[in-house]
């Protein structure tokens, strides 16, 4: 089976995160078994504390979920907004099964905020619709730093 129809067949659809949903809370069973799985995960290095973080986070949970250390690949670019093309990138060169985008935006007083989470949406919907490997859209779109 090629590793695009791996990914796609433990699709599953699942209730949209609402206020009313943990999204750290789910049933650890339903998750696939990830131990022949190939990881790419792009992390935006602006608000570096927040994104290596997260970083950190989905590190952790792909290797409780199975996934070897050595298969995730992970690339940085400068920030939110080139999170797309890095994706991109990622996908064209190595044999993956997902890529994971990690970044984070906060509001500022000026329209930057909104072209940037406009951007970066806009670009994974496209590479989810391009590519037959699921692109996974980490991006924090917060008011303040807190």
């Amino acid at each position: 089976m090629s590793r695009s129809n791996k990914a796609s067949s433990s699709f599953k659809e699942t209730s949209m995160a609402t206020a009313y949903q943990n999204l750290s809370e789910y049933d650890f069973n339903s998750v696939p078994d990830a131990s022949e799985m190939n990881i790419g995960i792009v992390v935006a290095e602006w608000n570096k504390n927040i994104t290596e973080k997260l970083l950190e986070g989905a590190c952790n949970t792909l290797e409780k979920h199975g996934v070897k250390p050595e298969n995730i690949v992970v690339k940085r670019v400068p920030g939110s907004f080139e999170l797309t093309f890095g994706a991109k990138r990622l996908a064209e060169t190595k044999e993956l099964d997902a890529v994971i985008v990690l970044g984070c935006v906060v509001r500022g007083d000026t329209p930057h905020f909104d072209y940037v989470c406009s951007g970066v949406t806009q670009g994974i919907t496209e590479l989810n619709l391009m590519y037959d490997i699921p692109f996974i859209f980490g991006l924090l779109t917060t008011d303040t730093m807190q």
